[in-house]
Formats: structure tokens, sequence, C-alpha cells
């Protein structure tokens, strides 16, 4: 059966059949467009076009539908076509009545909406949870020491707390987008028909309660051509992949013998097909290279979208591919990055050994100079040469005798020592945001 036939006398070739159909991809809305449907018989009904036992009829003929389990995806042109042909079995020529006042483009359009906000949700409780899994973490090592870096040089002490909770503020963001994105997506299309509207006295804002919108389309052309709401999920998503591929890269760093800050749990570790003491961390570079995948999902819509004139155009029918694959590869990816780092070792010893070396109490030198009385460019300088002195003579800062720091200012005093002990300098942090030392 197809919806259109009517206008053709020649059937369509067997390659363009295959060509065209889109039952492989959109079966996964077949739940959606079954709520939409009953929605829109509801529709229907309260505006006359199909009496009570009509609506009842195709209302249970639905539900029927929707409990099928498909063991093989069928020989038919889309899910549309799809749940057509299996209502008609059902219930008879009343089936004919359904699409009355609706077309495949706004359909297809409140199935994806529907389907997206359930998945977007989902998302977000995701993301909380690796916030809370990065809370707990960084409540239990919020005092342990941690090389600060910039350029992948260590630079200042930051605690590892610190560090987390940057991710945290990252996660954040995107959990702000996603619930703001919500708003968006949350506008129902149903009633728009192909791009004109309709004659039929349909109660959208009823339908609209139904199915769960808060908001109607006021534009029929633009709710049945746009796919803003579903290239803003893949401009979000790609930021959070984005933030968890940076932890992913700290995480491979980390779990190196040159690093040894974290070791993962072998649940989330591989080994060598060819070197028997190799434990990768093949959960964390899977992440990191999935990224690139939804990077291009997103170019992939945007692509499909930059020339298309208004309404409705068949190259639309490409949005779900990207859509899906974003979603699962995106929630895969969440799932495996909680149970990684819910289960990896924090090895924060070597954590303070690391920040204890790299000179890092330089720029509190430098300040504590400033605070003295010298320019900030003067003290850099002083200090600068300090610092190359005791690299020369393989000691850290704080191991310098005061003669050896009089060679470059006299301004350097006993109270010195007590400027450059690590925890001092935490705990001297003033601005808020700062990485601090937290009295317990």
């Amino acid at each position: 059966m197809k919806l259109w036939g009517g206008r053709f006398d020649k059937g369509t070739n067997p390659e363009m059949e295959i060509f065209n159909s889109s039952i492989s991809v959109d079966i996964r809305l077949l739940p959606y467009e079954v709520d939409v449907s009953i929605a829109h018989a509801a529709g229907l009904n309260k505006a006359g076009v199909l009496n009570d036992q009509e609506f009842n009829i195709i209302k249970t003929g639905l539900e029927e539908i929707k409990k099928i389990k498909f063991e093989n995806i069928p020989d038919i042109e889309d899910v549309h076509t799809l749940i057509e042909e299996l209502l008609f079995e059902k219930i008879g020529s009343t089936a004919k009545k359904l699409h009355t006042g609706r077309s495949r483009n706004d359909l297809i359009a409140t199935d994806e909406r529907l389907y997206l906000k359930k998945e977007v949700k989902e998302i977000i409780g995701l993301l909380e949870e690796v916030n809370d899994v990065l809370n707990d973490l960084s409540e239990k090592y919020r005092n342990t020491l941690f090389p600060g870096y910039t350029h992948l040089q260590r630079a200042q002490p930051i605690t590892f707390s610190h560090h987390l909770l940057a991710y945290v503020e990252m996660f954040d963001r995107d959990i702000s987008r996603l619930n703001d994105l919500y708003k968006r997506i949350d506008v129902m299309p149903l009633g728009s028909g192909a791009l004109a509207g309709t004659s039929f006295d349909i109660d959208r804002t009823y339908v609209a309660s139904l199915l769960g919108f808060k908001e109607i389309s006021n534009n029929s052309i633009d709710a049945v051509s746009d796919r803003d709401f579903i290239i803003e999920f893949l401009s979000s998503s790609s930021l959070i992949m984005m933030h968890l591929s940076r932890f992913c890269e700290e995480i491979i760093l980390w779990s190196t013998q040159e690093f040894n800050f974290i070791e993962l749990d072998e649940n989330y570790s591989t080994g060598s097909s060819i070197m028997p003491q190799k434990k990768n961390p093949d959960s964390a570079e899977l992440i990191r290279g999935k990224t690139g995948r939804v990077y291009g999902n997103l170019i992939t819509l945007l692509t499909v979208m930059k020339g298309l004139p208004l309404a409705y155009n068949k190259d639309m029918q490409e949005d779900k591919e990207p859509m899906f694959d974003t979603i699962d590869t995106l929630k895969g990816c969440l799932k495996i990055f909680i149970g990684m780092i819910k289960s990896m070792k924090i090895k924060n010893k070597n954590m303070e050994k690391a920040t204890k070396s790299g000179y890092m109490n330089a720029t509190d030198l430098a300040d504590y100079l400033v605070k003295k009385g010298l320019p900030f460019r003067d003290a850099h300088e002083v200090v600068g040469k300090i610092v190359r002195y005791a690299i020369e003579k393989n000691s850290p800062l704080e191991k310098l005798s005061l003669e050896e720091f009089k060679k470059f200012s006299n301004l350097i005093n006993e109270d010195v020592y007590e400027i450059l002990d690590l925890e001092n300098i935490l705990k001297n942090r003033k601005t808020i945001g700062s990485a601090k030392w937290e009295e317990i």
C-alpha cells in the first residue's frame, strides 16, 4: 500500500523503492507515531469528523499496533505507511479516516519532537549522575594537592577537588543548554498539514495537551520545515562529547606510568593481543574517538538543511539517522563514563608528590615580592632568575637558604618560607572561584 499512489499510472522502480524507503530508520518512532495518531483521532472526534464509535475503534486498533514486536523490519516505505496498513488490517475501512486533516510532513515533525523530549530528559538525568559522582569525588579529595597545568606543563598548585569541579561546571552548562533546548522542542507542529494547515476545525491546543506539549506552532510552513530543534540538540550533544573527550584525555594521561595519578578498574580496561603486561584505557579512548562521530552528525544535518527552500523537502528524511545515532552514542558514552570514574582508583599520594616538584610556588614568590613593594614585572624577572638558579642546583625553591634568596633580592626575608608552603598558598587564595584549601 502507498499513501500517494492515486496520481501515478506507473509503478516505482524497484531500486527507487529501496532508495526512497526510510522504514529501517524511522520504525524507531512507531510508539510515538501511535500516540500522535491517537491524539489526532481525538482531535478529529472533537471536531465532529469522527464519531465516538469510529474514534474508539481507531484508538483500540492503534493501541494493539503499539504492542507489536517486529522480528524483522517490514518491507514498506515508512512508519506512517506501516501503521496505516496495520490499522486497516485490524479495523477495516474506518482506518482510512485517520489521515484526515494531517500530512506525513506535520506527523513526522511531531513524532520527532515527542521522541526527542523523552531522550533529552534521559540525557539530562545521566549528566546529573555524572556530576553527582564528580561532586562525591571532589568532597573525598577536596584537600588533595594536585598540579595545575597550562600547556600541559606544571603551573600552579591546586587541589584535585578543584580540578574535578571544573568539569562539574562544564556539565552544568550542558544541562542548562538542554533544559533551554527542551522549551523549543516542546512545540507541537501537528495540525499544520503539508504546509498550509487544514480546513477541518481541529482544536490543536486540545491535541497538544493530550500529547503533553506546552505550546503549538504559530506558522504552518515553518512547523513542517523546521529542524532547528534537532540541529540544536546535535550541537549541544557535540559540546557534551567535547567535555567528555577532554576529561577522557586527562584520564588517559593520568593512567600512564609517567603520570600515575589514577588506575582504571579492570571492568573498564582491556589488554593487548601481543603484549601481556598491557592494561589499556580503552573506555576513555573510545569516548574520545566517538566524539568525532557526533560532530559529523551535526555537520551532516547542517549540510542537509543549508539550501532547502520552504517548506518540506525529501532531503529532510536524512534528519533521523544523525539524531538517532547521536542519542545512542551520547547515552552509551555517558553510561560508560559514569562507571569508569566511579570505579577508578585515585592515587592521591602521587598527585601530592607531583605537586611538590616543578617550582609551582614561583608565582606566589613573585606575589610576595609585589607585596613588599616591587612592581610585578620586576618581581617576575627576579623570580625567573631564582628558578633558573634552583634548577641548576637541582633544588626546590623552599630548600634554598635565605642567603641564596638575598643574592637576588634584599626584600626576601625569613617569612618567605611560610609563603612557599603549598598548603599556605592554597589557604591564601582570596578571589571567588579560586583553588583554595578548605579547613575540615
